[in-house]
């Protein structure tokens, strides 16, 4: 998921790099009034759990690549906008630092998985929580589903970049192609290590769930 510099124009790289600086201010505005001891210390080691796996990459077309996103997972223990910030340092760090990612196409990154992947998931996630029965399984499965279609979702804005400004030398539908079949698997795997981690924190600390729904008593899920 990746983009590397020089695979969207630079006009486009910036319109959606305004997009994200826009998300991202707004995130922080919202962060503030969320933020205690609690959550942190949990958004370092969310952060640090993301960084780690994503950097775990499998290249997919032209020079882009797929990996481990992360954001549902972020937005269900931390709050979306708590965890939309995660994911940018996250990015941010690994793009200055390890060149993961272009420069130029950092605000591409950060609008496709700390805006789209992250809030555009956590929207998922609590509408299915709206349908759901309010107990730790359901809570579970809405996680999992959530994060696994953040995949596809993320990769869709990707491919939407591409056919607007797209510099790469590869057409539309090759990388379209390319993204949708492998972002599809992995959002398999993501929607289960998604599942896994929430039940597993839900199952032992409840508390530490931000966006666990209020309604009922978890533990009898």
């Amino acid at each position: 998921m990746h983009i590397p510099d020089g695979f969207i124009n630079l006009p486009t790289s910036a319109g959606f790099g305004a997009a994200a600086i826009g998300g991202v201010w707004y995130s922080i505005r919202r962060a503030a009034r969320f933020l205690d001891d609690r959550r942190i210390p949990l958004a370092g080691l969310v952060a640090a759990f993301v960084f780690a796996a994503q950097m775990v990459n499998f290249p997919v077309a032209a020079g882009t690549t797929g990996h481990f996103l992360g954001g549902v997972l972020a937005a269900v223990l931390v709050g979306p906008w708590l965890g939309a910030l995660a994911l940018t340092v996250v990015l941010v760090v690994q793009g200055v630092f390890f060149a993961d990612g272009g420069l130029s196409a950092l605000g591409l990154n950060v609008f496709n998985m700390a805006v789209v992947g992250t809030l555009g998931g956590w929207l998922l996630y609590r509408g299915l929580i709206a349908l759901l029965p309010k107990t730790r399984p359901a809570t579970v499965a809405a996680a999992g589903v959530a994060a696994g279609v953040a995949v596809p979702l993320a990769a869709t804005a990707f491919v939407l970049e591409y056919a607007i400004g797209g510099a790469g030398g590869a057409s539309v539908g090759t990388v379209a192609a390319a993204m949708g079949g492998v972002h599809a698997l992995i959002g398999i795997g993501e929607g289960l290590i998604t599942a896994l981690v929430v039940g597993a924190v839900l199952a032992t600390r409840p508390d530490l769930v931000a966006e666990a729904p209020k309604m009922e008593v978890m533990a009898h899920g």
